[in-house]
């Protein structure tokens, strides 16, 4: 089998940026989400960031325009009935993502691989609530979507071979970067390693031994980071990170994942990082 048609399930950042890539990869893309209000938003983002593409000149308008015609709007579950991949990038809630599987179980056909964009749950139990659990995977795309070259591609406990080397072969084909995570563990490789970094930083910060700036500064010129640790956070949202910790703490039951109290009491006041504009630094959208 070979993968033409993928679905794209959440029309956010996340996954109108999966939608995005694979479209100018060439292939057929449904963006469902369950109000036609956001998939229209998430399209609006894959044409502005196309634009900025074309501003650039990393492609032209013809480019531009052939990947928007691959990319279809729906709302329906219905439509991905014949597929031959789902990539799902949801909200980071199992019960919601067990229920959608278990849909999608039902819907799609029996050669279709379901696979999720989480960051830290089980793709095991994930993959328990349909009668699939060998064609279900983890397949882990980083933000942006555009730039960022890695795809974790995360086994869980009965995904098969041929999941995964059809998963390798596509992301490939879509000119990223597959390392392939032999079992699951929260976090798999990028965020098992760096969720625990930037938490450190938040603990340095919040014992005061040093301003935000300084702690950023340093990690960037000491340790050759590109973006210091509490600008990471801010990046990749107060309120992800937070969740990610507690998932790593519940599993692992380490101390060395448990949040800083400033980071909860961050969150409480809506402090969620860029998209909020707040976060460990102010940010002006207008």
């Amino acid at each position: 089998m070979r993968i033409k048609k993928v679905a794209v399930l959440g029309a956010g950042i996340m996954g109108a940026g999966i939608a995005q890539v694979l479209a100018l990869g060439g292939y057929s893309v449904i963006l469902r989400d369950l109000q036609i209000a956001l998939v229209k938003d998430g399209l609006h983002t894959i044409d502005q960031n196309l634009d900025k593409m074309l501003s650039t000149g990393l492609i032209d308008e013809q480019q531009k325009q052939e990947s928007l015609s691959l990319i279809h709007g729906a709302t329906d579950l219905a439509e991905l009935c014949d597929v031959d991949l789902v990539i799902e990038a949801v909200v980071e809630n199992m019960a919601v993502k067990k229920q959608i599987f278990a849909e999608l179980d039902h819907l799609c056909s029996e050669h279709t691989i379901l696979a999720t964009n989480t960051s830290s749950l089980s793709i095991t139990e994930i993959a328990s609530a349909t009668h699939r659990p060998e064609k279900v995977l983890g397949m882990h795309f980083f933000n942006p979507v555009a730039s960022m070259k890695l795809v974790e591609i995360v086994k869980g406990m009965d995904t098969d071979q041929e999941s995964v080397d059809l998963a390798i072969e596509f992301i490939k084909r879509i000119e990223k970067h597959p390392v392939l995570v032999q079992r699951e563990s929260p976090g798999f490789i990028v965020n098992r390693i760096l969720v625990p970094c930037i938490n450190e930083a938040i603990f340095v910060y919040g014992e005061g031994l040093a301003e935000k700036e300084d702690i950023d500064t340093a990690m960037k010129l000491g340790a050759g980071m590109p973006y210091g640790p509490l600008e990471m956070a801010d990046f990749m949202g107060l309120d992800v990170l937070y969740a990610l910790l507690l998932v790593f703490y519940d599993e692992f039951r380490d101390t060395k994942y448990r949040p800083h109290t400033i980071l909860s009491t961050m969150i409480r006041a809506g402090y969620w990082g860029q998209k909020s504009g707040r976060g460990f630094y102010k940010y002006n959208f207008k």
